[in-house]
């Protein structure tokens, strides 16, 4: 069975007492990874909505759900992505494994307000990148586990749930996890 080595599709999780504070209890939606880098989608953002970011684009959100807008990561915070459902794709829509797609351009939002969009979506500004090579080191290293989870984690699971449901379908108690390596 040909395996790739890629995480594009599967979901990222900072392991407890993760080095960097802005991953601590992250769970990364992997929407992108090649040998070129990766690109992930993260957790909310505090205060920030669904309907202010239309209000931004002076779109009316019609009976678009106010949901949350996530922190994707703190590369280009201010570039906007929407993780959805494969039941709709725009003009930049890209598949991802199979498992969901990704779409940066206003049309998504204008759909979704519309109630014409994906029948699930994640709305998020800016990502977590790593250059090629880049998260291959640092997962050679504790701080991250991956898991393939289920689209239900990334659509229909409360980020601050996330976490802690990610690990129970892996089958893992964080609880029971050390942040740091033994010697030997």
């Amino acid at each position: 069975m040909d395996k790739t080595p890629f995480l594009s599709g599967q979901f990222l999780l900072a392991m407890p007492g993760m080095s960097d504070p802005r991953f601590a209890r992250a769970v990364i939606a992997m929407c992108s990874h090649d040998e070129n880098g990766a690109i992930g989608i993260g957790a909310t953002i505090d205060g920030l909505g669904f309907h202010d970011l239309l209000e931004q684009f002076g779109i009316e959100p019609g009976d678009a759900p106010n949901a949350p807008v996530h922190f994707g990561g703190p590369v280009e915070p201010r570039r906007g992505f929407v993780v959805h459902s494969s039941d709709w794709g725009g003009q930049d829509s890209v598949d991802v494994a199979g498992r969901w797609k990704l779409s940066s351009t206003v049309d998504v939002l204008r759909a979704i307000a519309e109630g014409k969009g994906p029948s699930e979506w994640v709305v998020a500004l800016g990502y977590a990148g790593w250059d090629g090579g880049q998260l291959e080191g640092e997962l050679s290293r504790p701080g991250w586990f991956n898991v393939l989870g289920d689209t239900e984690l990334l659509f229909d699971t409360a980020a601050e749930d996330r976490w802690t449901m990610a690990f129970a379908q892996a089958g893992v108690d964080p609880r029971l996890l050390v942040a740091e390596t033994g010697r030997a």
